[in-house]
């Protein structure tokens, strides 16, 4: 009897311990999947914080060229093209970082999006020639400098939620 105890203590041991094992691995394996995953996620979120930030640069400085090319009518044609294209562009860019960015950084780049339409309709109409009260240069000019400063911004946030501000204080 103390000889089948034995035997089956030994066989049992050597089951839980490879029970154990097994387990052990399985929560590595998790974790890791989860390390992985959270880094996919973070290089996701930086790939859509890039392309925002840079198709906001393109669009501002389109909206920019635009305004220096009101009144000379050899460059208007090809400014206008470029001006379409970035919009274009950053409206693509904006609807997809609406599905992907946190709240906070939403709400600046909705901020930022709805005075970029502001400013794209003032530069438009006096591109057309039917300019409404307040279209004027002047405050063209002063809407591109406020969303340079939206934009300065929502860069900041952007590189805070990616933990980039974090590594600039050390410094």
């Amino acid at each position: 009897m103390v000889a089948v105890v034995g035997v089956v203590g030994t066989l049992l041991s050597a089951l839980l311990t490879q029970r154990a094992a097994d387990h052990s691995r399985r929560r590595e394996q998790e974790r890791t999947e989860q390390v992985r995953e959270r880094r996919r996620h973070a290089q996701e979120l930086r790939a859509c914080y890039v392309a925002l930030n840079t198709s906001a640069r393109q669009y501002l400085a389109a909206l920019t060229d635009q305004l220096h090319a009101l009144g000379r009518e050899e460059e208007r044609r090809v400014v206008r093209q470029r001006l379409a294209e970035a919009r274009d562009q950053y409206r693509d860019v904006y609807a997809q970082a609406q599905m992907r960015v946190p709240e906070r950084v939403l709400g600046l780049a909705g901020d930022l999006n709805r005075d970029l339409g502001v400013v794209y309709g003032m530069v438009r109409r006096l591109d057309d020639g039917v300019p409404r009260a307040g279209d004027t240069r002047a405050a063209v000019q002063t809407g591109i400098d406020a969303q340079w400063g939206r934009l300065r911004r929502m860069r900041c946030e952007m590189r805070a939620d990616l933990g980039a501000s974090r590594a600039d204080s050390g410094r």
